[in-house]
């Protein structure tokens, strides 16, 4: 299963247009802010030491993909900015 996800996944990504990541980004940046929002809340209920360092560990790599898709949806809008001098 995890195989056809896989696949399909990068067909479906294979074939978005370039003018279309950006939106994309943004609003999977959207979806995984509220999914750290919600390890976040985990964390802070958490008991034991266990569910603490998995809580943890949820918020660094929840952190790290929002951010990192900030950087991404930053790129490909330089993309589509005019170069100084270029054009009219």
């Amino acid at each position: 299963m995890l195989i056809l996800a896989v696949f399909l996944g990068l067909e479906l990504i294979g074939r978005v247009p370039g003018t279309l990541h950006t939106p994309l980004m943004s609003g999977t940046n959207a979806i995984h802010g509220i999914v750290l929002l919600g390890a976040m809340i985990v964390l802070g209920s958490a008991d034991e030491w266990w569910l603490r360092a998995v809580g943890f560990v949820a918020v660094v790599l929840g952190a790290g993909n929002v951010f990192g898709g900030f950087i991404v949806t930053d790129r490909m809008l330089e993309m589509f900015k005019r170069k100084p001098g270029a054009g009219r």
